[in-house]
């Protein structure tokens, strides 16, 4: 899958969210940094997604774009 992500930069380095999951944030020293550490933050955000919704009657549908 593909996620767009949105780079926040500061004094402090630059900080990473994926507006298609809210609430999904990273951070690194130097773009690199910062585009490995927001894969796992992706990862992890998507596992725990995954937990919570086993538990969950789900059931996906297809929007036309």
């Amino acid at each position: 899958m593909k996620y767009t992500v949105f780079f926040h930069r500061s004094d402090e380095g630059i900080s990473v969210s994926v507006p298609g999951l809210p609430g999904c944030w990273s951070e690194g020293d130097t773009e690199e940094e910062a585009l490995r550490n927001i894969q796992d933050a992706i990862q992890d955000y998507l596992a725990a997604i995954k937990d919570l919704s086993d538990e969950q009657e789900t059931y996906e549908i297809e929007i036309a774009a």
